[in-house]
């Protein structure tokens, strides 16, 4: 199907975003073959089957790319996570497991995700600086909790919250490793014992 016939009837915003998408996706599936230092124009191009044009629709660069695509990801664990915390409305300790089990099930379960928010996202300089922007996001997530939960005074809860933060990422990264067995309710067991001490 040629492109015009692809997009024929479809408004223009729709079709950008359409595109997007597409574009996105491919980086996605790009990098769980060959990671960041794969995602080129080329490549995504041919993993979606547009020409790069379109690409150039969208952004400026693979590095806009990238970002989107840490971005999206990143999205899509913030939704697990809240979503795995909400529906444990009891105790802290409740909670805080779900929220646990939720990172590291979400990673595990495609381990493409895990591989952009935790491995290649501490070496390469475009998912280095989302990282850091994700990790404040979840900083305040995180500090809320426990001002509501614990009624911490700020410098307590903002101390925790950075451990808790700094800690999940590494041990995400161990999970993701494979360096804490498969056992994936002892690790979230052990966490959160550590974790509410």
């Amino acid at each position: 199907m040629s492109s015009t016939t692809r997009w024929a009837g479809v408004p223009l915003t729709d079709r950008r975003a359409e595109r997007r998408g597409l574009l996105v996706d491919a980086a996605f599936a790009v990098f769980g073959e060959t990671g960041a230092a794969g995602v080129s124009v080329r490549s995504v191009c041919r993993e979606c089957g547009l020409n790069s044009r379109y690409f150039y629709e969208s952004f400026t660069d693979t590095d806009a790319l990238l970002g989107a695509l840490y971005d999206m990801v990143a999205e899509e664990l913030a939704t697990a996570v809240e979503a795995a915390m909400t529906a444990q409305s009891g105790s802290i300790r409740a909670r805080t497991a779900a929220g646990i089990r939720a990172v590291l099930g979400f990673c595990s379960d495609d381990p493409r995700r895990g591989r952009i928010l935790f491995t290649e996202g501490r070496s390469h300089p475009v998912l280095t600086a989302r990282r850091a922007a994700t990790q404040d996001l979840l900083m305040e997530l995180v500090l809320t909790e426990i001002t509501t939960e614990q009624n911490a005074d700020p410098l307590t809860g903002r101390v925790v919250a950075t451990l808790y933060t700094g800690a999940m990422a590494e041990l995400a990264q161990q999970w993701l490793a494979g360096h804490l067995g498969d056992d994936l309710d002892a690790v979230v067991d052990r966490a959160v014992s550590l974790v509410l001490r």
